[in-house]
């Protein structure tokens, strides 16, 4: 009796010939399960199956050998209804033929693989109920290695229509744990996809051509095939699901069109309706007697439709459709929601309903996600934006004062489910999505620069104290005031800082923090030339540092004035006069015109006449301009220093110039 080794399986051979062929008797097939060992007969006469050194299945023939059709071929049934059958996986399912005294198993190879899946469903269970962090993750390590080495014993054998919805029920179950512990979607998921259709297609011998069609081709071709084979389609509804998450969350949403189109068998439909599609699409229920799973195909398509329709709300209230974006935003709230997102789709249905002038309403719902969870940042910017909206300053600043407090606060995060969650299926934020909140430096920031605009002076120069000491040890050294695009920088925080101090009558710190930007400057101060240079002229994209520089020395100079050193004052005014006028790009026509006039006073009474007379001719010709053309908006510490001053009367100071300047000077 011969012994050869075929993956996984052992072949047990008859009486055999010189070439290692059988030539009669009888041959035994022995599967390794774990301390077990699955056996199963066949007949082996002179023209017995066996496997070539290419662990493929043979079929003797009168001059050599031939590859015995595949399995589930009309030509391997022909020949397994004389009597004939294939080690592997289709044996386990059929019924042991056995000679006369022989011993017969006391479980198919088929019962122990699924003993071995439900076993590995249970433990996946015992560690998401486990407390202990360590141990869980322990738990669900090692049933996922449990799973992938089922998974590689049955794709070491040939594909067997009776095995496949096994099969396949396994493979869905390794790649939910495997995407749960990694909390995400990859590659390799796709891949395991990939392979469970390829397995369904090589028992049609249709693998071949299909593999050029992607997975799109790849999905056709089983659903069809499916179809004339329903034992197979719970398992295969339930891989659709995988594959639909998959694609939701790259994006994908052309393919997972194509494929929700296919299940639900209206390739045709002219909707493309992602949520109309997914609750058109039912997948079949269950057997009871059916292999565990972690989670089944209905409860995936429960999570896609929730993950689906906050998607696509999101997107309507990021474009402006305010009408479709609260009615995908109730649907998500409707669903399948965990905690933490229920508090996000909470939140954007407040924003929602305030940009749609319904703000009583809004805060029913901010309340709301306030009380659903510990994930309090997001409501409360809403929250404070809805009372700036009201004109409720106190409790405007008030929110964002708790949104400071809520993001210094680690929260202990709930240990995800091991399985495909709604989070999962969830873009990244972006910083100008409405649900994003940024860092507490941030939340700092956007606190300290309201208490500035609304006269809070006092409270808005401890706030960027707080938020400079944070910059200045290195604590922040990547802040970014949020959550606008075009937000202030760090250089623009110091300014507003001293603008904050002066306002508050804190003078002396007012030129600590002016000194310490400049001592942060100084690097530039020898690129000054270039810099002004390429200010005039245009050439660089952020020609900023004069102007900052030029910032700084004006508010020093009105530091000195509330510190009543006069002489200290000019001195700091002229600083400022001279950088700005080099900076100033000589094709500028266009500026705010309460500082343009402001700056036309200073230069009539300091003498400065020629510089003078440019800004005349400037501001002459900016009066004919279109109004919505005419002014550029200012930065917040700008705009509080020309608050501090008392605007001449424009018309009379023109007309004052107007005979005395007959020509433009050039700066």
């Amino acid at each position: 009796m011969g012994l050869s080794k075929c993956g996984s399986v052992l072949v047990h051979r008859g009486e055999q010939r010189k070439d290692g062929r059988i030539t009669k008797g009888l041959g035994l097939v022995s599967v390794p399960f774990g301390r077990n060992l699955c056996q199963g007969w066949f007949f082996c006469g002179d023209s017995g199956p066996y496997y070539d050194s290419q662990h493929a299945l043979r079929w003797p023939a009168p001059c050599g050998g031939a590859k015995l059709d595949r399995p589930g071929s009309a030509a391997a049934r022909e020949r397994l209804g004389h009597g004939f059958w294939c080690p592997g996986p289709a044996s386990a399912t059929m019924s042991h033929q056995t000679p006369l005294g022989s011993s017969v198993p006391h479980a198919s190879c088929l019962d122990l693989w699924r003993e071995k899946n439900d076993q590995l469903v249970r433990q996946a269970k015992v560690a998401q109920d486990s407390r202990l962090s360590l141990r869980r993750q322990q738990l669900a390590q090692d049933a996922l290695e449990g799973f992938r080495g089922l998974l590689h014993s049955l794709r070491g054998l040939p594909a067997a229509v009776p095995v496949l919805p096994l099969e396949l029920t396994i493979t869905c179950n390794f790649i939910t744990l495997r995407a749960s512990l990694a909390q995400g979607f990859t590659e390799d998921q796709a891949q395991d996809i990939q392979q469970g259709l390829e397995r369904v297609l090589e028992t049609q011998e249709q693998l071949g051509p299909r593999l050029e069609c992607g997975l799109r081709g790849l999905w056709d071709s089983v659903l069809h095939y499916s179809s004339l084979l329903l034992e197979l389609l719970p398992a295969l509804h339930h891989l659709a699901g995988l594959q639909a998450a998959l694609w939701l969350s790259t994006d994908c949403l052309g393919d997972l069109t194509f494929l929700l189109q296919t299940l639900n068998g209206n390739q045709n439909e002219a909707s493309r309706n992602l949520l109309r599609l997914l609750k058109t699409w039912s997948p079949p229920a269950e057997e009871t007697n059916a292999p565990l799973t972690l989670q089944d195909a209905r409860g995936l398509r429960n999570v896609l439709l929730t993950a689906s329709a906050f998607r696509q709300g999101l997107q309507e209230l990021i474009t402006g459709s305010l009408p479709r974006a609260l009615s995908s935003l109730r649907e998500a709230a409707s669903g399948l929601c965990p905690r933490p997102v229920l508090v996000q789709v909470y939140t954007a249905l407040g924003t929602c309903l305030r940009k749609m002038g319904n703000p009583q309403r809004a805060l029913l719902y901010l309340v709301a996600a306030l009380k659903g969870g510990s994930t309090w940042g997001p409501p409360l910017l809403e929250a404070s934006r809805l009372y700036q909206q009201l004109g409720n300053t106190a409790a405007e600043l008030e929110s964002l004062e708790l949104l400071v407090e809520a993001l210094n606060v680690t929260h202990s995060s709930e240990a995800p489910q091991l399985l495909i969650e709604v989070e999962l299926l969830l873009p990244r934020l972006h910083p100008a999505s409405p649900l994003h909140c940024g860092t507490q430096s941030q939340a700092k920031y956007l606190l300290a620069s309201r208490c500035l605009q609304v006269g809070r002076a006092e409270d808005a120069a401890e706030h960027y104290l707080d938020l400079l000491a944070l910059v200045l040890d290195g604590l922040e050294s990547k802040f970014s005031p949020p959550p606008s695009p075009a937000g202030p920088c760090i250089p623009e925080v110091f300014l507003e800082a001293a603008a904050a101090l002066i306002q508050a009558g804190r003078a002396q710190d007012a030129l600590t923090v002016c000194e310490e930007l400049l001592s942060r400057t100084s690097s530039l101060l020898p690129k000054m030339p270039q810099l002004w240079e390429d200010a005039r002229k245009g050439t660089k994209e952020s020609p900023h540092c004069p102007s900052w520089v030029s910032a700084t020395y004006l508010l020093q100079g009105q530091a000195w004035v509330q510190l009543g050193a006069q002489k200290e004052a000019i001195s700091e005014f002229s600083r400022c006069l001279e950088l700005l006028f080099r900076a100033t790009p000589k094709d500028k026509e266009r500026g705010n015109q309460d500082a343009s006039f402001h700056l036309l006073q200073t230069l009539r009474r300091m003498d400065r006449r020629d510089e003078a007379t440019a800004l005349w001719w400037r501001l002459e010709a900016q009066t004919k301009l279109p109004q919505e053309n005419a002014a550029w908006s200012l930065p917040l510490y700008l705009e509080t220093y020309l608050g501090w001053i008392r605007f001449p009367d424009r018309e009379t100071l023109l007309e004052e110039f107007q005979t005395s300047l007959p020509e433009p000077c050039d700066l």
